[in-house]
């Protein structure tokens, strides 16, 4: 690049503008809450709610096999579509948790430019920048 001032000549220095890269890791930059320790209690407890209905709906088959009441299968069909019920939610959990972590990835690479010179330097470009885009406005 050309000089810009008097101050470059004295000193013998040419102000450059500069494009740097940064690489910024997931692990360095904690914006949120890690949601996994959420994730794993849900996991947990839909894990153990499943479980607990299993061993209800055993249950309650036996005791509408041995009794034949109608109100017995009334109960175990509603007992079956809840066990349903919360293994469609743990595939839920699944799917938004997936989201979650795409989302909350974001770019690895940051791009930041880096001005060296003078401000009076730099309100010269701004300007002729401003100029430019009325130009190209018009």
């Amino acid at each position: 690049m050309e000089t810009f001032n008097k101050i470059d000549e004295v000193l013998n220095i040419k102000t450059e503008i500069v494009e740097a890269e940064i690489e910024v890791k997931r692990d360095d930059v904690e914006a949120l809450e890690d949601p996994s320790t959420d994730y794993e209690y849900t996991r947990t407890q839909l894990y153990s709610l499943i479980e607990k209905g299993q061993t209800a709906v055993n249950g309650i088959l036996d005791v509408a096999s041995g009794t034949d009441h109608p109100r017995a299968y009334e109960v175990a069909g509603q007992l079956i579509k809840n066990v349903a019920d919360i293994t469609d939610k743990l595939i839920d959990l699944q799917k938004k948790m997936k989201d979650l972590d795409t989302k909350y990835r974001g770019p690895t690479t940051v791009n930041n430019s880096l001005f060296v010179g003078s401000t009076a330097e730099l309100s010269k470009l701004i300007k002729q920048g401003l100029l430019n885009n009325k130009e190209e406005k018009l």
